[in-house]
């Protein structure tokens, strides 16, 4: 969801009273979806750009961390697909949606034992959504662990207390620098709907960020507005 960028105090380093995951449970359960960010222009936005990385980059499969209710996915064009959530509402939805679709797997963060690094891991509006600080620790861990040519995050980049209790920006590239040296961050993408409070469901706060592996070039096409 796509919120007013006001200055705020800041946000408490942990929140004891808040669980992240418990809110997109509830939320998915009462019928909610994963917001503007995977619907109308945005979601397009998001998927010319990645299904332009996947074809020009000869990628066969992806991992994403937080596939929501997967009208993102929908909008992909990638063989073998894993997607990953907290909320056990959102993954039973994905599994009735896509069911009997090839290459097509969903599961909860916490079954993550045997899971298999894929080509490309994905992380699409959700670190912002990642309030604790050992929640977000931990998902990065897995993100980056399980994929080994490149990794995509479209998220804000930015330290920035917010009014919405499920929001926290965080300068996450920061935490990439220093937690996982051996990736490069290649490029970073602007959002071509920046965001305007006015209009908080057609425009966002995330941009692009291209992260590779050394030894891996990286073909990049730059979407244009639509």
């Amino acid at each position: 969801m796509q919120e007013d960028l006001a200055p705020t105090p800041p946000h408490p380093t942990d929140a004891p009273d808040f669980s992240s995951a418990a809110y997109w449970e509830a939320r998915y359960r009462a019928g909610g979806h994963s917001g503007a960010g995977s619907h109308g222009r945005l979601a397009t936005f998001k998927a010319d750009f990645l299904n332009a990385l996947i074809r020009d980059n000869a990628i066969a499969s992806a991992i994403e961390f937080g596939c929501g209710d997967g009208n993102q996915l929908a909008l992909l064009n990638v063989a073998d697909y894993v997607g990953l959530d907290v909320a056990p509402a959102a993954i039973a939805s994905c599994r009735t949606r896509f069911a009997g679709q090839q290459g097509r797997d969903f599961r909860l963060m916490s079954n993550r034992a045997g899971l298999v690094a894929a080509e490309l891991g994905l992380s699409l509006d959700v670190v912002y959504h990642l309030v604790e600080d050992n929640v977000f620790a931990d998902y990065m861990e897995a993100l980056f662990a399980h994929a080994w040519r490149y990794v995509v995050i479209y998220a804000s980049d930015i330290d920035h207390a917010w009014p919405s209790r499920h929001v926290r920006h965080r300068r996450f590239t920061a935490h990439v620098a220093r937690h996982f040296p051996d990736w490069t961050l290649a490029a970073v993408v602007p959002n071509i709907y920046p965001y305007d409070p006015d209009r908080p469901d057609e425009t966002s706060f995330a941009a692009f960020h291209i992260y590779r592996q050394p030894h891996e070039a990286l073909r990049l096409g730059i979407p244009a507005e639509g």
